[in-house]
């Protein structure tokens, strides 16, 4: 399923709460909290992390991985990135409220 413009940058952000994880880890977070329905190419993945980067939501640093001989960057989520997060959250739940109302209207 596709999504909303300014969707990705709220679930990255939202995968990165609870700790660092590399892309590859964030792509299937969003998966599999989904429920497999929301899938994230890395085309748009690495494009909005650069973004979330170059804003100061989020670092970046090359780590090794556990249990495999390589390093990955792991991405983690900044105190400004936070505060972001919780705003793009409460305007999601006002947008997913006022949608519901639409489309799915009192009797």
């Amino acid at each position: 399923m596709e999504l909303l413009q300014g969707t990705l940058d709220m679930l990255v952000l939202r995968a990165l709460l609870f700790g660092p994880l590399h892309g590859h880890a964030i792509a299937t977070h969003i998966q599999r909290t989904s429920e497999e329905v929301l899938r994230v190419d890395h085309g748009s993945l690495y494009p909005a992390l650069y973004r979330l980067k170059k804003r100061g939501w989020i670092t970046a640093n090359w780590e090794p991985m556990p249990d495999r001989n390589r390093e990955a960057k792991y991405y983690r989520l900044t105190a400004a990135g936070r505060r972001r997060l919780v705003a793009e959250h409460s305007k999601w739940r006002q947008l997913a409220r006022a949608i519901g109302l639409v489309m799915e209207p009192a009797r």
